[in-house]
């Protein structure tokens, strides 16, 4: 068995040919939030991953082996939910407000533009779907946010970097850009559809 103890977060400074040669291994959300683990890699060798404590491997990251070769990280394909506003009752804001209640249950949250998504949980997606959310099951790769003072934080954003100002930086705003939406309609458990061609309003009180 072939070791790895040192990470490269998304292949920086190696060159595009090293990386196309890079063998390569496939693995979900579950196994990459771990810092010590085995896998086969796409040669069949058999790999131990021993990476400091806390670490998480994002897909892009290389892995050195101990032999010096490069083992390039594929975020594999998992079930999700991703959850989308309704574009005919709703606003972007929306993702907002689910992101903000999500997080004070401490749930993984991956961040886009335009949806989210978590691991399959169908308290979750009740609540999510009373608050007015479309909430679809995909197979797609997983990458939660990482923590904010984390070294390798989500989406392979570990820039490594500090900002030591004295002055300090305006906030932008968080905008959401809509989404079209989603081509199946979603039925709620309060016993409304959203989808297109749905043909009421929404009245009652959010």
């Amino acid at each position: 068995m072939l070791t790895a103890n040192k990470i490269m977060p998304r292949g920086r400074g190696l060159a595009p040919v090293l990386l196309k040669r890079a063998a390569t291994v496939e693995l979900d959300w579950d196994v990459r939030q771990k810092s010590r683990f085995d896998a086969t890699d796409s040669q069949g060798r058999q790999i131990g991953v021993f990476l400091p404590r806390g670490t998480a491997v994002r897909g892009g990251d290389v892995l050195v082996l101990e032999d010096g070769s490069l083992l390039r990280v594929i975020a594999a394909p998992q079930p999700v939910l991703r959850i989308t506003h309704c574009t005919a009752h709703g606003t972007p804001f929306d993702l907002t407000r689910a992101a903000y209640h999500l997080g004070n249950r401490h749930v993984p949250i991956e961040l886009q533009p335009d949806h989210l998504k978590i691991e399959p949980d169908h308290v979750l997606a009740d609540m999510l779907r009373a608050m007015h959310l479309i909430v679809v099951a995909f197979d797609e790769p997983f990458e939660p946010e990482g923590g904010a003072y984390g070294g390798h934080a989500g989406h392979g954003h570990g820039h490594g970097h500090s900002h030591d100002h004295d002055h300090s930086h305006a906030q932008r705003p968080l905008v959401l850009a809509p989404e079209r939406l989603h081509d199946d309609a979603e039925t709620h458990d309060h016993g409304h559809v959203h989808g297109p061609g749905c043909g009421h309003s929404h009245s009652h009180s959010h």
